[in-house]
């Protein structure tokens, strides 16, 4: 449904994107993982006819994103990730305008929206201006399938709303692959990583790993230990200092260390905190997470560029 081959795009001497080369499959959802400058909304910008390439080409359902631009516009669904419909106007009001937009109307294509808009009801005849984060995200995501495309794309659209909004949202998203619509979404959060059937990692415009989330996961090259003391101050840099440590990284409360040696010395790892003023050590092994895995990509890629 999406094919993308070897796009690259630059703002002046900033390399944006560097030679993309994406497939997406039909009825998936795709997700795009990096943080804020990765480049994830210039690649979609490009997908969805906003921008146009340096190099590269694209194609969504088979039509070219630049020769066919206007053929496509009307057969996709795109939702910016700043919110963007007519705040004066009330929620149904943005809906119908959306749909008479597209040549259709709320009732045709209601199956499609209905338990989203089953939770915005309520609200129809309040300014968009005025809901919560959450009632926008889904009156946002009711506009976009009000045409019924067959490719949606999503610029990180649980981008400051609350944890429980974040999950609904999710939920949602995994109703309309029901319908069997292919789903293209950008997020910072590598915790929805799991929500999506693949993924591609992403930092400083380069794909770093593109697979399920599992497969990436089991691609963790190094055993991962997370440790704690009881003096948490200090112990980032303690840890980074120590002449056996490869990767120290804070996960919270705890910090996630690999060791440059094939076994983790833990005896002497001890010894060289209490060194430093550490009690209370707790070193365990643990499993990694998708966060732990664009870390240590990261490094991978400084040391190619170094070497």
């Amino acid at each position: 449904m999406i094919s993308i081959r070897g796009i690259g795009k630059s703002y002046g001497k900033i390399q944006a994107l560097k030679d993309i080369n994406i497939e997406v499959n039909a009825g998936e959802i795709f997700g795009l993982i990096g943080p804020d400058g990765a480049g994830k909304t210039t690649l979609i910008r490009i997908l969805t006819t906003l921008l146009l390439p340096d190099t590269g080409s694209a194609q969504v359902m088979n039509l070219d994103v630049v020769k066919d631009f206007k053929l496509l516009r009307r057969d996709f669904g795109y939702m910016p990730g700043r919110f963007s419909l007519y705040e004066d106007l009330t929620v149904e009001e943005n809906l119908e305008l959306f749909a008479s937009i597209f040549g259709t109307t709320i009732s045709e294509n209601y199956h499609l929206i209905e338990d989203i808009y089953k939770q915005i009801e309520p609200f129809k005849t309040r300014s968009a201006g005025k809901l919560s984060g959450g009632m926008k995200q889904k009156l946002a995501l009711s506009c976009v399938m009000i045409h019924k495309p067959g490719v949606i794309f999503l610029d990180e659209p649980t981008t400051g709303v609350d944890p429980v909004s974040r999950r609904e949202f999710w939920q949602m998203l995994h109703k309309l692959k029901q319908h069997g619509i292919t789903i293209f979404v950008t997020t910072p959060y590598m915790d929805e990583a799991s929500q999506c059937d693949r993924i591609a990692l992403i930092q400083n415009g380069q794909l770093m790993s593109i697979d399920t989330p599992n497969a990436i996961v089991e691609q963790y090259k190094d055993d991962l230990y997370a440790i704690i003391t009881d003096k948490r101050h200090g112990l980032l840099q303690d840890l980074r200092r120590y002449e056996s440590a490869k990767s120290v990284f804070l996960f919270g409360s705890h910090i996630h260390y690999t060791d440059k040696q094939t076994q983790l010395d833990k005896p002497a790892l001890n010894t060289y905190l209490q060194a430093h003023g550490h009690s209370q050590i707790e070193i365990r092994k643990i499993p990694p997470v998708i966060e732990d895995c664009f870390l240590a990509l990261m490094g991978d890629l400084k040391e190619d560029a170094h070497a």
